[in-house]
């Protein structure tokens, strides 16, 4: 059967400049018969081809676009190479322990996410967690699971398809081992720490792993200070300023599972000044402004307020108010670290927002450290999407 053809509205060359996103109120007119998942070619309104992906009618995004070019055959040794590709880049850069190995978009898979995780104790075992958020990706799993074998030959891969948006792309949520079952609970290595990941019941594929070098930029602010770390998780940022040295560290988070994670890695790394407890952010930053308790050192790395654009405006009065909050629980000379994990929220969306609360509090800040995704997230020009996290040091005067 001939590959369907669907023509776009590209009016402002956003697929020709990159993005593998064509979405239905894009569409003219379509050529040819498909089934979902299928392989189509993407062209213009003037007939110019613009690439080839899979199509989806259940979605919004109706093609997620695999090349450029019409004349690819997209096959399993296509999907393989590509893979390959995104493998040794990593490689190149000296990546060795656990770090993300494919990153969707950015690494022109679409629709796939994997991460590597390098037990450091007892068997020392390599596990791959693995998410298909995508029909189109779906089709292509035996393949793509089949490569990942060969290329890093794990003692484990771990399917983490138990997302939400599995269901918009017509798919069920689940999750569970390729094959017999294996250990899932792992200590890994980061920067200085060790740290526990539940490869099968942690937040998306097991382990926030985005934020390593952002955690290393506690080093040069959390000597001899008291640190409060809001929105905890599973305690990266309170766990490394402990480690630098911290006076007394407290890490807060609304859940109680979040919570039980990070004292076991205080406990695995001797950290006995750091503590965690359940507890509202908005709730205790708000009484804590109102009450004058201060801390040298406070971090803010909430979830993303701003999952959707319709969702921003008021993701940006949440930012806001955290910030603010914080801010006028730090002494001149003391330091706020913010961090926003929101593909919508803009770097420099996100930088007003800051500029914004430091007024409304009364406060002039001098930035230290301005950090995002380390390489192994890589941001793909002419992709937005793939730029999603900001971090910032800021002294506040």
């Amino acid at each position: 059967m001939a590959q369907a053809r669907i023509f776009v509205n590209d009016t402002q060359d956003r697929i020709r400049r990159g993005h593998p996103w064509v979405f239905a109120t894009q569409i003219v007119k379509e050529e040819g018969n498909y089934v979902p998942g299928d392989i189509v070619q993407v062209l213009d309104a003037k007939r110019r081809p613009l690439g080839q992906g899979y199509i989806n009618p259940s979605s919004m995004i109706r093609v997620r676009l695999l090349t450029s070019m019409v004349e690819d055959r997209i096959n399993k040794a296509f999907l393989k190479q590509r893979l390959a590709t995104a493998w040794n880049y990593r490689k190149h850069l000296g990546y060795t322990g656990s770090h993300r190995v494919i990153f969707g978009e950015a690494d022109l898979l679409p629709g796939l996410v994997v991460d590597k995780f390098q037990d450091v104790e007892g068997e020392g075992h390599t596990v791959l967690s693995v998410q298909f958020l995508t029909l189109g990706m779906e089709r292509w799993k035996d393949v793509v699971v089949d490569a990942l074998q060969e290329l890093i030959t794990p003692d484990g891969i771990y399917l983490r398809n138990d997302v939400p948006i599995r269901e918009k792309e017509g798919l069920v949520q689940e999750k569970g081992p390729v094959g017999a079952g294996f250990r899932t609970d792992l200590i890994i290595r980061e920067n200085e720490l060790r740290l526990h990941v539940d490869v099968a019941g942690g937040q998306k594929t097991g382990h926030f792993l985005d934020q390593v070098e952002n955690h290393a930029a506690m080093r040069r602010i959390s000597s001899g200070k008291r640190v409060l770390d809001c929105f905890t998780h599973t305690g990266g940022f309170a766990l490394h300023a402990g480690a630098y040295g911290a006076a007394e560290v407290e890490g807060l988070d609304i859940s109680a599972d979040a919570v039980s994670q990070a004292t076991r890695n205080a406990a695995l790394n001797g950290l006995d000044k750091v503590r965690f407890r359940e507890a509202n952010v908005f709730d205790h930053l708000t009484n804590a402004s109102r009450t004058g308790q201060q801390w040298d050192v406070i971090v803010l790395d909430p979830p993303a307020f701003a999952k959707s654009k319709g969702a921003l405006e008021n993701a940006y009065r949440g930012y806001k108010e955290i910030n603010l909050r914080a801010l006028k629980c730090i002494p001149p000379g003391g330091f706020l670290v913010t961090c926003s994990c929101s593909q919508h929220m803009t770097p420099e969306l996100f930088r007003r927002m800051v500029e914004e609360a430091a007024w409304d509090a009364g406060r002039r800040v001098r930035e230290v450290y301005s950090g995002g995704q380390p390489a192994d997230h890589p941001v793909l020009w002419g992709v937005p999407e793939t730029h999603y996290l900001k971090c910032l040091v800021l002294e506040v005067r």
